[in-house]
């Protein structure tokens, strides 16, 4: 199960500052109003009395520091990084420091940039070796980094599998295309050899119908002197039957 990592860290004046000048009285004032309102819930708010602290006082490491946290509420993650980075020069105890890299950790693994919130925890820890929120942030970090390389490396596995895979499939098609085109080849060239002899037979007809045509005359004119042939012999008979003719000339 995912840890959930500690957030971040608020800060106020409260007793802390004493001060007697009417303008750093007036930062003071936003920053606590601002802190309060955080405290509430009201992050908006906060963001606006944190902005007011620093009109008046531009380096203030309060306003600077409570208005990361504030973005930082409203998911507005890079505002918050760029807060705390301002924060940063004017941190007057390593204490402070480490805290302002405890939230930078936190920022930059909220922005999913896993290395960079492992580095940020590792500098605040540098300062203070027994934080223990930032000890638990650094291990979730550090799981999550572990996660992360080995499902990229998953992943690759995946893609370089897929490619194998693919590779195969289109060598698998290739083979399989050229078999088709020389079957493909074949059946065209058996068709052309058809067609040649079918050519050839056609030829062959048309060569060989003169030589009927002859035939078959041929045979009419055996079939018409038949007929002649079968008429005379018919006519002489006819005349048998009707006995031999009178002859009408005078024997003077």
């Amino acid at each position: 199960m995912n840890k959930v990592f500690s957030l971040g860290y608020i800060i106020s004046f409260g007793l802390l500052l004493v001060c007697g000048d009417v303008s750093a009285q007036g930062v003071r004032s936003y920053v606590n109003k601002g802190v309060d309102l955080y405290k509430s819930g009201k992050y908006v708010g906060s963001e606006v009395e944190f902005k007011k602290g620093l009109e008046k006082s531009p380096k203030n490491f309060h306003a600077h520091f409570n208005l990361g946290d504030s973005y930082y509420k409203q998911g507005k993650y890079q505002e918050a990084l760029d807060s705390y980075m301002a924060a940063l020069p004017d941190a007057r105890s390593n204490v402070l420091k480490s805290q302002v890299y405890h939230n930078i950790g936190n920022a930059l693994l909220k922005d999913k940039k896993i290395k960079e919130s492992i580095g940020a925890y590792t500098n605040a820890l540098k300062l203070n070796p027994n934080d223990q929120a930032t000890k638990y942030n650094l291990s979730y970090a550090l799981d999550l980094l572990k996660n992360q390389n080995k499902q990229n490396k998953d992943d690759k596995k995946n893609d370089k599998n897929n490619k194998n895979k693919q590779n195969q499939n289109n060598k698998n098609n290739n083979q399989q295309n050229k078999k088709n085109n020389q079957q493909n080849n074949k059946n065209n060239q058996q068709n052309q050899n058809q067609n040649q002899n079918n050519k050839q037979n056609q030829q062959q007809n048309q060569q060989n119908r003169p030589q009927q045509d002859k035939i078959s005359r041929q045979q009419a004119q055996a079939i018409f002197s038949a007929l002649n042939n079968d008429e005379k012999a018919l006519q002489k008979q006819l005349r048998k039957m009707a006995g031999k003719p009178v002859k009408t000339t005078k024997d003077w």
